[in-house]
């Protein structure tokens, strides 16, 4: 687990995404361990001594950008876990530049290929996972979208608390 005060950037979801998808995850994600509703994460565990800075960043990006358009492109298989697969030519543009402007501060895990997705189901037997993959597949879950806005999460030591959301210009 993260350790307390972490920072997470997530990119919002619109309402009708964000309730199908959590609808989803509340189904499939082991309880205990659900402790963030359905959500992109753009990055992972910022240190709290960049909060300034990156409520800055966020706060100019959201300002001069419109909302961003994206698709749920399938089921993407995480081994022990099930996520939807997201493409965003934009989203990943708006990753790559906070990624240059929080260089130093950002953990390994969050410099290599964006794969946008949202978690549905994670740490569970492979058997499991697939036979999710496998009904999810069957239902033509392809659907396009426009994420929304950018947001804070923190750690408090046991979940992750919303902090600030910046909308995308309308």
């Amino acid at each position: 687990m993260p350790s307390g005060g972490a920072i997470l950037i997530l990119a919002a979801l619109p309402p009708d995404i964000l309730t199908w998808a959590d609808a989803l995850r509340r189904a499939h994600y082991t309880p205990e361990r659900n402790r963030l509703p359905a959500h992109v994460t753009l990055f992972h565990g910022l240190p709290p001594s960049a909060e300034g800075e990156v409520h800055a960043r966020l706060k100019s990006i959201a300002a001069t950008t419109p909302p961003v358009e994206a698709k749920i492109a399938g089921v993407m298989d995480l081994g022990g876990g099930t996520a939807l697969k997201v493409e965003s030519i934009g989203m990943v543009a708006i990753h790559a530049e906070l990624a240059e402007q929080l260089h130093g501060i950002v953990q390994q895990q969050d410099l290599r290929p964006l794969q946008l997705h949202i978690t549905l189901q994670n740490k569970v037997p492979e058997r499991e996972a697939r036979k999710l993959q496998a009904q999810l597949a069957g239902q033509g879950i392809d659907r396009s979208f426009r994420f929304t806005g950018l947001s804070t999460h923190r750690w408090d030591g046991d979940l992750w608390q919303f902090e600030r959301s910046w909308p995308f210009r309308r």
